[in-house]
């Protein structure tokens, strides 16, 4: 069997939705998308975050609606945000209402707390009016109490009956523009209820180990429920949820989309451990390369190794690499396109990598745009 072969992953196919101008589900790229954390009626404050969030690559970022302050604040959030806003709507159904008639481009509600029937149809209607499309959310911690009666704790068939039967409700309504997350704080009960769900739906499906914990447990746990899910071809669109700064759960989300050969953004990163072989110091040359290379948003690899036991084989594999050529010795080898080009004195590694790094980007964006003139 070839790299490439086993390296496939066949998508799951459903049908496409849209959230503002972003394609969700059907060929559209897997979308990345984080939640602010400010308070939503401090528009000022909210605005500022979502340019980190935009800068960091965000394709959609979702905003609380917990109240009318909120909402009113909406207008001018939606209005300056340049990724589609999606209003996070709890217990209150006039929120939602709300939000729509703001701007917001889809409406997230989680049917075990916002009502009645009749109160969803309302924002459906609302949904529909406005050009909004919705999110059946439901989450292991807020089922339904009848479910949970039924069924005697969260699982993964009371959490798939509850989207069923809201998604029904806007089957039944004539909206089709939603998507639906099964999220729970174990990554198990949430891989067992999205593979049930993605049976069952031919809906996107948005991704999300919910409330994951702080930034390495909650990227291990992220990493681990939703990469088996993409891997096997289910999700559409993803959030990664940490106790850490949006940015944060932005670069985790491409990090996972990158290591599954799903989506490409940036400079990745191949790097070793280190160890008494290193020529150089690694963990603090990779530490300031990954800020200084944040900028960069073409998609190349860059391998860093501190030797030349493995690193010239990790070279050939990438766009630009640089190998350690011995401890104490105080220079390594920079290699082009998978070969060796030249020898560098480890003082200058970062300054240099950046330089070819950008050289690099401009090289690609180039070509990019002679192909596009061309056809």
């Amino acid at each position: 069997m070839s790299v490439r072969a086993y390296r496939d992953i066949y998508r799951r196919k459903s049908r496409q939705i849209h959230v503002g101008p972003v394609a969700i589900g059907g060929d559209a790229p897997i979308s990345v998308q984080t939640m602010t954390n400010t308070v939503t009626s401090d528009a000022r404050g909210t605005i500022d975050q979502i340019r980190h969030i935009e800068e960091a690559g965000a394709d959609i970022v979702r905003v609380s609606c917990p109240d009318e302050e909120s909402t009113a604040a909406m207008k001018a959030i939606c209005k300056a945000s340049k990724i589609p806003v999606v209003a996070d709507i709890h217990f209150h159904y006039k929120r939602a209402i709300e939000a729509a008639e703001a701007g917001a481009a889809c409406l997230r509600i989680n049917p075990g707390n916002i009502g009645s029937a009749q109160r969803v149809k309302d924002v459906i209607k609302a949904a529909k009016d406005h050009g909004c499309s919705m999110r059946i959310g439901v989450n292991a911690g807020s089922l339904e109490k009848d479910l949970l009666e039924r069924y005697g704790e969260p699982c993964p068939e009371a959490m798939v009956e509850s989207a069923l039967s809201h998604a029904k409700i806007l089957d039944d309504n004539d909206f089709r523009e939603y998507k639906i997350s099964v999220k729970a704080s174990d990554p198990f009960l949430a891989v067992a209820a999205y593979q049930a769900l993605a049976g069952a739906v031919d809906c996107p499906l948005h991704l999300g180990i919910t409330e994951a914990g702080g930034m390495i447990s909650g990227t291990v746990k992220s990493s681990i429920g939703m990469g088996m899910l993409l891997w096997s071809g289910i999700g559409d669109t993803i959030r990664v949820s940490l106790s850490a700064d949006p940015v944060e759960e932005v670069r985790v989300g491409f990090d996972i989309l990158k290591s599954l050969n799903l989506r490409h953004r940036g400079v990745n990163i191949i790097s070793c451990p280190s160890c008494a072989r290193q020529g150089f110091n690694v963990i603090e040359t990779v530490k300031v390369l990954e800020d200084r290379l944040k900028h960069i948003t073409t998609p190349m690899s860059l391998s860093i190794i501190g030797c030349v036991v493995n690193g010239p084989g990790e070279a050939r594999e990438t766009d630009l690499g640089f190998t350690g050529g011995g401890a104490g010795k105080g220079h390594g080898q920079i290699y082009l396109n998978g070969e060796m080009a030249y020898r560098l004195d480890n003082e200058n590694i970062v300054d240099h990598i950046v330089e070819l790094c950008e050289k690099k980007a401009a090289e690609i964006e180039a070509s990019r745009g002679k192909l596009e003139a061309a056809q």
